[in-house]
């Protein structure tokens, strides 16, 4: 399942970015993104990871 993160919700903390054992996520300005989607192993570290609840798993 990819990952989609809410750009409403996102402060850009990166806490999703460290958390992310396989560098799916990056930070670019303010806001958090999906950069390698195939890369995704549905680990949800990213979900544990972000105060703002704005990463799901669609």
């Amino acid at each position: 399942m990819p990952i989609v993160i809410d750009n409403d919700k996102c402060e850009g903390t990166g806490d999703c970015v460290d958390a992310c054992p396989t560098e799916v996520i990056a930070k670019q300005g303010d806001k958090c993104v999906v950069v390698a989607i195939d890369e995704c192993i549905d680990c949800e570290a990213c979900i544990a990871a972000c105060p703002q609840e704005a990463i799901e798993m669609a």
